[in-house]
């Protein structure tokens, strides 16, 4: 029984130990999650021009009178004069699309009021379709040849003239998400420097939208009336910082 005290000096030794060296490993732990818990947030811009490779132009245009028959025939040589425009400027046939025809009875109207000067308005519809953007966008300079002709083009229409598109998004995606994602670190990496810190791993990230702007940002200048186009894309990416 003598060595009790010694025992028992020693058992509380080592529990004191084990408490201290506990202590130090939760302690770490704790400072480790703090250092986790810093982060930086930047993003990174990639911007390209590309040019439109689709051009759809659409044509409405009327025809008026009292005489159904003679309106209808009025519309139809119309039309043929609309398709041969656009032959002459090089469109092929197989690029022309006839639409829907509207007829509108204006004696049918249930909330008519007043004489009616022309019982019966005809309007059709045609499409030019094609990956040839510049011969669309040449053909439309010369649309006073239609209203010399004697063509009635709608003001609802005519005045919006041929849209432009670009189709080739996915095929410029992968390069520009890889600039945009390079441009956010450089710029984490920066602001890592200027703070006394490392930059460490991604903590999180987001692509973000791609935008297809006009190149001419101007105002009024719609993305879809200008063949050539800037693509944009933004990226969000969160960076661990340690010490």
């Amino acid at each position: 029984m003598s060595d009790s005290p010694l025992k028992l000096f020693v058992a509380a030794l080592l529990v004191a130990v084990g408490l201290t060296l506990g202590g130090f490993f939760i302690g770490k732990g704790f400072v480790d999650g703090r250092l986790g818990d810093r982060f930086v947030t930047v993003r990174g811009l990639a911007e390209t021009e590309v040019k439109a490779d689709l051009a759809i132009w659409p044509m409405r245009f009327v025809a008026t009178g009292d005489d159904l028959t003679r309106v209808h025939a009025q519309l139809a040589a119309d039309a043929e004069k609309v398709v041969q425009f656009l032959v002459r400027n090089g469109l092929p046939r197989e690029a022309i699309e006839v639409q829907s025809l509207e007829v509108t009875d204006l004696l049918a109207q249930t909330y008519r009021s007043g004489p009616v000067d022309s019982r019966f308005i005809l309007t059709q519809i045609l499409v030019a379709r094609t990956e040839n953007v510049d011969l669309i966008a040449s053909a439309s300079q010369k649309v006073s040849e239609l209203v010399d002709a004697g063509v009635v083009l709608s003001a609802e229409w005519s005045a919006g003239g041929p849209v432009y598109l670009f189709t080739g998004l996915n095929d410029v995606k992968p390069e520009m998400i890889a600039e945009a994602t390079v441009n956010a670190r450089l710029a984490a990496e920066q602001f890592a420097a200027d703070s006394g810190s490392r930059l460490g791993g991604i903590r999180r990230a987001n692509q973000g939208l791609f935008q297809i702007l006009p190149r001419d940002n101007a105002p009024d200048m719609q993305e879809h009336k200008q063949i050539n186009k800037t693509l944009r894309v933004v990226t969000t990416v969160e960076y661990y910082l340690d010490q």
